[in-house]
């Protein structure tokens, strides 16, 4: 089946606050074992696929408590909030039966592997779902620059964001009725017009490297195995 899908290799960028589902922080298991059974199935159709997940749901949740808190200091809180998130999320898909390995930029050998391009390559190649934790492991750079240079890094056919919203709009469509969402934008439209897609820095690396990104619901039933296959309600920047 994997002849027939779009995207060989794929790295897949949520947000915390994707894991969030109703709750205001924290992590909903129901979501999150409907968003691990999508990785399953595109997993199940012969698609190697990677993910980075960011940290709004935990770390936006202490945020009041973090005012005040020096920028480096809280952006390493970040990351260790994104490794709590990969941790529960591998464990999710793992239940499914998907082999998972967590792999962290800040090496903590106790609770994963550290990260390593040519072992998460050939993980990827066994079949192994990988997730990146940790960010890139360094201050003043978001999960969306990880997920860029990871994709990157892996040699991934597309970045894929699963967002709260079926693609780019030219405003926010929760409180625009007339949004307009595009079908497709150049990277540099995504950076001229300030769409907020992603960080600049994560656009240009993409760009750079001819890695197209498809921002997509990740709320949509079947929505990642659609978008796997070209089908379905996206955005693609290239």
């Amino acid at each position: 089946m994997a002849a027939e899908t779009k995207y060989k290799r794929i790295l897949l960028k949520l947000s915390g606050e994707g894991l969030m589902g109703p709750r205001e922080f924290g992590l909903d298991p129901e979501t999150m074992d409907r968003i691990a059974a999508e990785v399953a199935d595109v997993h199940a159709q012969g698609v190697e696929v990677s993910l980075v997940i960011g940290a709004g749901n935990i770390f936006r949740g202490i945020s009041g408590a973090a005012a005040g808190i020096e920028r480096t200091s809280a952006d390493y809180m970040g990351m260790l909030a994104t490794v709590i998130n990969a941790l529960a999320v591998q464990s999710v898909l793992e239940a499914k039966g998907v082999p998972t390995r967590v792999q962290s930029a800040i090496p903590m050998t106790t609770v994963c592997e550290p990260y390593i391009r040519r072992r998460a390559i050939r993980h990827m190649e066994k079949g192994r779902v990988v997730i990146f934790a940790a960010g890139t492991g360094n201050p003043f750079f978001t999960t969306d620059t990880a997920a860029a240079l990871r994709a990157v890094e892996m040699g991934c056919d597309a970045l894929l964001k699963g967002t709260q919203v079926d693609g780019v709009y030219d405003c926010d469509p929760k409180t625009a009725e007339n949004a307009h969402r595009f079908e497709r934008l150049s990277y540099d439209e995504v950076i001229t017009r300030n769409l907020r897609v992603m960080d600049t820095s994560a656009i240009a690396l993409a760009r750079e490297n001819k890695v197209p990104i498809v921002v997509f619901s990740i709320h949509n039933p079947g929505g990642l195995s659609d978008v796997v296959h070209g089908n379905g309600t996206f955005t693609v920047i290239e």
